[in-house]
């Protein structure tokens, strides 16, 4: 097979001079002027690791190596295009010139020119997640045609969720359940000839999805040996962005497209966060094995964080280090000192809630831009009692995690269980529970409601007990059947409990009912929707009266659905830690600092408490100037009150690194 290059030479001649003695520090000189070979640059928080990398590309050049020698592996489009703008800028080089991307990019760019050598003909096209997903759910019921009929099996969409994390962590099926999806290990034998058909009806149809990219890359570079040598003549530099979140099929690629050892991985162990999607954290940690011969350069000096919040971070750091699990390192400031990280007790989450407004009325009288404020939390339903102050204080604020809490689709359904409870004659709660069902649209679910109306008016009974009548089941396509029974009997104990119960009850009887058994099928992080329900049900516990409870949702919901997303917006920034990584704050409040809470539960009894030790030296190094630690003391989310203690994480670190707020329950601090 040929292999060809082509490029117009550039000459070092034509670059203008850069001083980079003076425009980089030590650190970041030694690794951009650093002699060939493999090498790890561990660029700490707020180093400058994009600078790095970007005058490692100008240094290249000024050497004479060409544009199309040097290979820019980055895990966004938009960070690649900023590198090689930048480069563009020092060197007057074209940045079109440059192999950059994303590892999808690229591979897609190089299976167009060799596809036919695993298999791919000429003009094959690659499936959006829409058009995977109903491809995947043909091959699911060419395979199994009942399996998508039963309420209790995983839908087509988490089926791709569990096929894409086997692919990218190069693990079969079974341990791919065991470690992540273990409520649907059951399904194993079904999913793995699912898999096969899918892979099948692809090659069939010769397109391609997200992860064929990765997969056939990595194929095309076992089994075609000189394709793969003529890419490692040309690529004589590699250089991969954000190396600590690569998965094992992304190591495995740079490895073998980095064969000769010109390789730069920039990255920070410290910062791997991403494993439950892929990402290995060994990656990092065994470079230097894989690679002989690799210099390990250290970036250290931060130009985000006071002085005060670094020894903070450092303290981190070293029992990460400590536990064995990341390259000794330590930040060191290059600002001037400002004040110590804030440690705030608080009662309960409801007083977490206020002691942040409080706060953040205070730093709006100091002048303190509302966008260079960010609250963070471990989990999205952490943040439910401050979406609430702050929409009743208004004070605008911006999820960049997802969609508002209660505006989240698992949230709205079983509200909708509350509302048709209370009033039978509320259509759109009825319409939107039943076109969840199969084979019931929204049509359908008005010839359903009329006729049940009818039915019990009829026969003076209660509506719900008319969906179960005969005349009505009669009328629900068969597919349906079971699920319409089930979601009408979790309606009836709904309305049981509201005759003696609480609200919390009743909203118990929907998670506990048909709705929790939809969700454990329909929705890959299963388990995190369900930790929402769980905090809906201790929120509703403040609630007397359902009519109550329905109504605050419905206004907190309405007044904010129209604002959308606009980075440019003066609005309080609420996000999960996993969000902001790779963003930094002037203030920062990291809530939930419980244990259970940050770190999660389930991370502990899962053994993964070093990740969510990484995910709290993330979110201590978004803060630039000021730093608050919130901790509440008591948590009764979804069940009875019960002392929550300090996070690990704040217990173990010195008490002289930071300073304890006591408040005061009649006003502020």
């Amino acid at each position: 097979m040929e292999f060809t290059l082509s490029d117009s030479h550039a000459s070092p001649r034509d670059i203008p001079p850069i001083d980079f003695r003076a425009e980089l520090n030590d650190e970041q000189h030694a690794a951009v002027t650093a002699e060939p070979g493999p090498m790890l640059v561990l660029a700490g928080a707020g180093s400058g690791k994009t600078r790095t990398l970007t005058y490692r590309v100008a240094y290249l050049l000024t050497r004479g190596v060409q544009p199309h020698e040097i290979l820019l592996l980055t895990f966004t489009n938009k960070a690649a295009r900023e590198m090689l703008s930048r480069v563009e800028d020092l060197t007057g080089i074209d940045a079109r010139r440059f192999w950059g991307g994303t590892f999808h990019s690229i591979g897609h760019r190089i299976l167009r020119t060799h596809g036919e050598a695993v298999g791919l003909e000429p003009g094959f096209t690659i499936l959006d997640e829409g058009e995977a997903e109903s491809l995947l759910r043909e091959a699911i019921q060419s395979t199994d045609r009942h399996f998508l009929r039963d309420k209790g099996n995983p839908k087509p969409r988490v089926i791709a969720n569990i096929i894409s994390l086997a692919r990218n962590t190069r693990l079969d099926i079974v341990p791919t359940l065991d470690r992540h999806f273990p409520q649907h290990r059951e399904f194993a034998e079904d999913i793995v000839p699912f898999a096969r058909a899918y892979e099948k009806i692809k090659r069939r149809h010769n397109v391609v999805d997200y992860d064929d990219l990765l997969e056939l890359w990595l194929v095309l570079l076992q089994k075609a040996p000189d394709v793969a040598e003529g890419y490692r003549r040309r690529f004589r530099y590699t250089l991969v962005d954000e190396y600590q979140d690569t998965n094992v099929l992304q190591a495995e690629i740079v490895d073998r497209m980095a064969a000769d050892h010109n390789i730069m991985a920039v990255g920070d162990d410290a910062q791997c966060i991403y494993t439950w999607r892929g990402a290995n954290f060994e990656n990092i940690m065994t470079f230097p094995d894989r690679h002989p011969g690799t210099r390990i350069f250290r970036i250290e000096t931060n130009y985000r964080s006071s002085p005060e919040i670094l020894r903070f971070a450092n303290a981190v750091l070293r029992h990460q280090i400590a536990a064995g699990r990341g390259f000794d390192k330590e930040l060191r400031p290059a600002r001037p000192s400002f004040q110590k990280p804030f440690l705030v007790p608080t009662l309960d989450t409801e007083e977490q809630a206020k002691f942040v407004l409080s706060r953040l009325q205070g730093l709006i009288d100091e002048g303190r831009r509302l966008r260079d404020i960010a609250i963070l939390y471990r989990a999205h339903y952490q943040a439910i009692d401050l979406q609430v102050l702050l929409s009743k204080a208004g004070i605008d604020y911006m999820i960049t995690s997802g969609v508002r809490f209660f505006e989240q689709a698992h949230i709205k359904d079983v509200v909708a269980h509350l509302r048709i409870v209370f009033n039978p004659q509320d259509f759109p709660a009825f319409a939107r529970l039943a076109v969840l069902l199969p084979k019931i649209g929204e049509k359908g679910a008005r010839k359903l409601y009329d006729l049940a109306e009818k039915h019990a008016a009829d026969e003076q009974t209660d509506f719900t007990e008319a969906c179960l009548a005969r005349p009505v089941l009669a009328k629900v396509p068969a597919p349906a059947r079971d699920d319409w029974e089930s979601l009408m009997q979790t309606l009836r104990d709904m309305r049981e409990r509201a005759e003696t119960g609480t609200p919390a009850d009743v909203l118990s009887a929907a998670v506990e009912g048909w709705y929790g058994t939809y969700l454990k099928g329909a929705y890959a992080n299963y388990t995190n929707r369900l930790d929402d329900l769980t905090a809906l049900i201790g929120f509703a516990r403040r609630y007397e009266d359902i009519t109550e409870l329905i109504a605050q949702i419905t206004l907190l919901t309405s007044e904010t659905s129209d604002r959308g997303v606009d980075d440019e917006r003066d609005a309080v920034r609420l996000t999960t830690v996993h969000q902001a990584k790779g963003l930094e704050f002037d203030v920062v409040f990291v809530i939930g600092l419980s244990e259970g809470q940050f770190p999660l539960r389930r991370a502990i009894e899962a053994g993964d408490v070093e990740e969510e030790r990484r995910l709290f030296y993330v979110a201590v190094t978004r803060a630039r100037d000021e730093l608050y630690l919130c901790h509440p003391r008591v948590s009764g989310r979804g069940g009875p009150m019960m002392h929550a203690p300090a996070s690990q994480f704040i217990q173990e670190i010195p008490e002289n690194l930071y300073e304890t707020v006591h408040l005061r329950r009649s006003s502020g601090w």
